[in-house]
């Protein structure tokens, strides 16, 4: 999906997460699924790839029989199925989510995501490097801001917005895969 005659969104959706803000976020979440991996870069020990299709996949048929949280890095070039995916996993099946998204706060799915989220966190202080898909090393070119929309496996009762310094993030991030190492 990311040879030179791709236009740029899809080139964009193969981007892969900050190893250092995912580790971060798996110390509070604890993810259990990757819901859009493929075996080469799946983040946790249960995914769901592309062919397996997270849209048409029921995560709890994926994940262990607990409750908790799904990480979602889904492809920017269409964002609305994959935040009423995650809206549907979590009514149906008390399934949290986190999910990174370009922070656009004017486009529909966001409207559609804050009805049904429990908390938005806008990453402040910069923009994220993502990594190449093929080679692993951070691609320049993300021309936006992040944030995280983030379904808690419990029931809603509204959505809270919040900051978080991606510095900070980065670097806490980092210091746990040190220890880790």
């Amino acid at each position: 999906m990311t040879d030179k005659s791709n236009t740029p969104a899809e080139y964009k959706d193969s981007w892969r997460t900050p190893p250092e803000l995912f580790s971060a976020l798996n110390a509070e979440f604890s993810f259990i699924l990757d819901a859009a991996a493929s075996a080469m870069n799946a983040l946790c020990r249960h995914f769901i790839t592309e062919e397996q299709n997270t849209l048409e996949t029921p995560w709890n048929s994926v994940m262990p029989d607990i409750p908790g949280y799904a990480w979602l890095n889904p492809p920017y070039s269409n964002v609305t199925p994959f935040v009423q995916k995650a809206a549907v996993e979590n009514a149906e099946h008390s399934t949290g989510c986190v999910m990174l998204l370009n922070a656009d706060t004017s486009v529909g799915w966001f409207l559609e995501a804050i009805s049904t989220a429990h908390e938005v966190r806008f990453i402040t202080g910069g923009r994220l490097a993502f990594l190449n898909a093929e080679t692993g090393k951070p691609v320049s070119g993300n021309n936006k801001g992040q944030m995280l929309i983030i379904w808690h496996p419990w029931p809603r009762t509204h959505c809270e917005m919040k900051t978080i310094d991606r510095d900070a993030l980065l670097s806490f991030g980092a210091r746990l895969m040190k220890r880790a190492a």
